[in-house]
């Protein structure tokens, strides 16, 4: 007798975890319906991206933008026709963006973050800023703006802890935080 009560009961949950599982399948996100393709991912087909329109406003005349989230990197303001790709030697950011020439032209600065640390100078002698090979590759962080519709809608609500945040990073003030 207890054997056929267990039977009954796993019988029971059996199925009801094969409908709760066959309901899920039935709200799962199709294939055709992932990213932009709008079709099967098993199809070899080339599919081109939906046409956008990039920002171009020229450098130094775009409005910035608040950050996404406490500090996000901030997004280029301005067209990057010309600009990139970014090669060894060839980084045209760097023309305006390198902190002691920013403030002159009107641009955001380099942080502190993204400059290479010379922990080899003797005597004092300060040698010229030099931004970090891990961080020369600007786009890598940094996106160019387009003019495109969202493919999901954005539901995220960042929370800054400072306001300025928003606007600015405090990034290397808050680097070394939670550490003993």
């Amino acid at each position: 007798m207890k054997l056929s009560k267990g039977l009954v009961l796993a019988s029971v949950g059996a199925s009801v975890l094969f409908l709760g599982v066959a309901q899920a399948v039935k709200e799962a996100i199709s294939e055709e319906e992932l990213g932009y393709r709008n079709q099967t991912l098993y199809d070899e087909k080339p599919v081109a991206p939906p046409k956008v329109e990039f920002i171009k406003t020229p450098p130094g005349s775009g409005k910035k933008f608040a950050r996404a989230y406490e500090n996000a990197p901030p997004q280029i303001p301005h067209s990057v026709e010309g600009l990139i790709p970014i090669k060894p030697g060839q980084n045209a950011c760097l023309g305006c963006h390198m902190p002691d020439v920013a403030k002159s032209v009107g641009a955001t600065p380099i942080p502190k973050t993204h400059i290479a640390l010379d922990l080899f100078t003797k005597g004092g002698k300060k040698k010229e800023l030099k931004i970090d090979p891990a961080r020369y590759q600007c786009v890598m962080c940094h996106a160019a703006q387009a003019d495109a519709p969202p493919l999901v809608k954005n539901v995220f609500k960042p929370e800054f802890r400072d306001p300025q945040a928003k606007q600015k990073s405090t990034l290397f003030e808050r680097w070394k935080e939670g550490l003993p």
